[in-house]
Parts: structure tokens; sequence; C-alpha cells
């Protein structure tokens, strides 16, 4: 697997010139009619990550938008695994060239989108990798784009271990349970408490929502009175938590996150939530639909490892 540092990060010029495609003589029917459509399908746009991921996506196209078309696809919420189903069909339906998915789960996704491939699509998985062995059985070959999660989740992890003492009480706020990046986040959390000597007292899915982490955090506290730390494996769940230890009164309760979106940068920056990780939403799509490009262009897409960068309070 290549890793793809920051410095190598394809840029995003919002007001670049579209770059011209097609031989001399092609009028613009022409031009669009050769460009190929690629669609980005991801979760929530309810998540700002998700949103984030869609407006570096848009402002890429904008500035090669003689080069592919582009169709943006979300679902309701997180766990919408029938919709997201449904997009993948419609956008091969529709006619497109290249599908760049984050599959809501890393099981159910791999049928529809081996017969997405079947049927001549490219398929780039970013963001939350397929299970091997599934989308082997059903077929399906595609390059996987996206972060080292459980190293991410590990360093972050570290962080909070540096403000606790062996034997300290910690809870982990997971993701959905059947998705690789949730099991991957909840195994780096696992390995940074086992290195500091915490105890994982309670392990329970959030889902990615922050309303059910409000809900599971809200309990952890209640049951476990000597609670240190609680761990979540994305910024929504952290919101949440910090919701519900707020209205605890729990103030010494760490909270560490996952995603780096806005409203938990200002939280980590004022120090409410310890620290996060930055896996870059803005550029993660476009090295997805950079990959489907080269796809399509007759080249040859390996795995690549996209950054996470650890984000802690700059006091």
């Amino acid at each position: 697997m290549r890793d793809i540092r920051p410095s190598f990060a394809v840029p995003v010029l919002l007001f670049a010139v579209p770059l011209a495609v097609g031989c001399a003589g092609e009028g613009p029917g022409d031009q669009a009619a050769a460009r190929p459509q690629i669609a980005l399908v991801m979760k929530s746009l309810a998540n700002e990550f998700f949103e984030t991921m869609a407006e570096g996506a848009r402002a890429h196209h904008e500035a090669n938008a003689g080069n592919y078309d582009l169709i943006v696809n979300g679902t309701r919420n997180e766990s919408d695994l029938a919709q997201q189903v449904a997009l993948v069909e419609q956008m091969v339906a529709s006619g497109s060239d290249a599908i760049v998915i984050a599959p809501a789960d890393s099981k159910a996704l791999a049928p529809a989108l081996a017969r997405a491939q079947a049927a001549g699509v490219v398929v780039v998985n970013i963001d939350n990798r397929l299970d091997a062995e599934v989308a082997a059985e059903a077929g399906l070959d595609a390059p996987f784009v996206g972060p080292d999660n459980r190293d991410g989740a590990r360093r972050v992890g570290e962080v909070l271990a540096e403000r606790l003492a062996p034997g300290d009480q910690v809870a982990i706020v997971g993701g959905i349970p059947t998705a690789f990046n949730a099991q991957q986040r909840q195994a780096g959390f696992e390995d940074a408490m086992a290195a500091a000597g915490a105890e994982i007292v309670d392990v329970q899915s959030g889902g990615w929502e922050q309303a059910q982490a409000n809900t599971v955090a809200a309990a952890m506290l209640r049951e476990h009175p000597g609670l240190r730390a609680l761990l979540c494996a994305n910024d929504n769940m952290a919101l949440g938590a910090l919701a519900a230890r707020r209205q605890s009164g729990r103030d010494d309760v760490l909270i560490v996150g996952f995603d780096n979106i806005d409203a938990v940068a200002d939280l980590v920056a004022e120090g409410e939530i310890l620290a996060t990780a930055d896996q870059h939403a803005d550029r993660l799509a476009v090295f997805g639909i950079e990959a489907a490009l080269e796809i399509l262009r007759g080249g040859t897409a390996e795995d690549l490892k996209t950054p996470v960068d650890v984000v802690t309070s700059p006091g």
C-alpha cells in the first residue's frame, strides 16, 4: 500500500480555468459526450464530515470540469444501507462510468458494487474499507483509498493516555459494529489503552450519531462513577458525549473524538474535548476521484493510504 502524504495532496483550486479535453474541431457537445461521469456516493450528509467531503469533490470538479462530470449523493442517515444500495443501482442505471463510494457497511454494499463492476462501472472504495472476504466472494475487486483508522485512533488514544494513570477506567463509544473503520478505530483505542494500563469498563455503539451517543454516554456516566474518559469513534458522537458530560456535571471526564469537524475543532482549541483526528475529508473523495479517472484512462489504481493528523489544543 502506498502512503499518500499531505504534501502530495491534489490541489483544490476554486477558480481554476477548466481543463480542455478532446481533439481539435470537436464542439461542446462532442466534448461533453467524451467526459466520463463519476458518481460520489457517501453516507449521511447530516454528518459534517461527509458534507466537507462533498465540498472538496465539487471544488475539484469545478477546477477540472472539462475532464469529467460529477454526481454527488448521500444517504439520510449513517445506517441507511437500503438507500445506499439504491443509490448505487441508480448510478449504474443513469450511465455513470465510475462510482466512488464510502460504504455505510463493509459487507452489505459489496454485492451491489460487484454488480456495478460487472456492468462495466469502475468502483473505487473510499473512507470505510469493504470486507475483503465478502468482496472476493461477490467477485468485486476495487482499490481502497483511505486512512489507517487503527493507527489514527491509537495516536488519539495516546494523547489521552498522557492524562491517565494505570488502572483508570475508560469507555469506548463506537461506530456501527459492521463498519470496518468502526472496528479499526475501536482496536486503535484499545491498543492505546492497553499500553497505558487503563481499564476499559464499557464498549457500546453510538451508531455514528450524536443523539444515540448522547444516550449511550449518559448511561456510561451513570453506571461507572469512576469513569475518567470517553473515547468516541467519530466527532458527532464526541459532541453527544460532551452534552452528556455537561448534563452530568462530570467535568473531570476527558473526551476524544475522530474526524476534526469544525464544531469539534473549536472545542479542542478551547480544551473542552482533548483531541481528535483529522483525516482531511475535503481531500479524501478527491483522491478517490483521481483513482477512478486513472482507471478510466486505462491505468491501474493501487490501494492508497491517505493522511491522518492528530489535533490537540495549541495550549
